[in-house]
C-alpha cells in the first residue's frame, strides 16, 4: 500500500466513529481502533518481523486564534509537531521572524516519517499557534504568516 493511500485510510477512520477497522492487502494486516487511541499494526511477509506501534490520538479541535489577520499555514496530516530539526537545535521560526514561501517552518512526523511543513506565502510570522512534541490534526492551523 502506498503511504499516501494509508495516511489517507488513517486520517479518515481518525474522523469517523468507528471503534475499530481491519484490513489486509499484500499480505499485510492493519487493524486501527479509533476510541481512546489508535493501535496501528502491522503484519508482512512471514518471513519478516511483526511490527506494532501505538500512535496515540487526542480529540484536538483546530482552534483559529479570533484575532488571527494573515494567511494560515495548515498541516496537511495527522502527527506529532516539531519546531526544530533535532531537540537541541534552535527552532525554525519564532514570532516577527521573516519567512519566503517555500522555507521550512517546522516538522510533523507521522507514522516515524519526518514531513518539512513549509510557508505557502512570504511575510512574517505573526503567530505560532502549536507547541512543539504538541499532537496535530489534519487541516489544523499551525502559522499564521502576514
Amino acid at each position: 500500500m502506498k503511504f499516501e493511500n494509508l495516511i489517507t485510510l488513517i486520517n479518515t477512520v481518525s474522523s469517523s466513529k468507528l471503534t475499530q477497522f481491519s484490513i489486509e492487502y499484500e499480505g499485510c494486516k492493519i487493524t486501527m481502533k479509533a476510541d481512546r487511541g489508535m493501535k496501528v499494526t502491522a503484519v508482512p511477509a512471514p518471513e519478516a518481523a511483526v511490527l506494532e506501534e501505538t500512535l496515540s490520538v487526542q480529540e484536538a479541535v483546530p482552534q483559529e486564534s479570533p484575532e488571527a489577520e494573515g494567511n494560515v499555514v495548515k498541516s496537511p496530516l495527522v502527527g506529532t509537531f516539531y519546531n526544530a530539526q533535532s531537540p537541541d537545535a534552535d527552532p525554525y521560526v519564532h514570532v516577527g521572524d521573516k519567512v519566503a514561501k517555500g522555507q521550512v517552518l517546522g516538522i510533523v512526523e507521522a507514522m516515524k516519517l519526518m514531513n518539512e511543513i513549509t510557508s505557502e506565502y512570504d511575510g512574517t510570522v505573526k503567530e505560532i499557534l502549536v507547541e512543539n512534541e504538541q499532537m496535530v490534526e489534519y487541516g489544523q492551523p499551525l502559522f499564521v504568516i502576514g
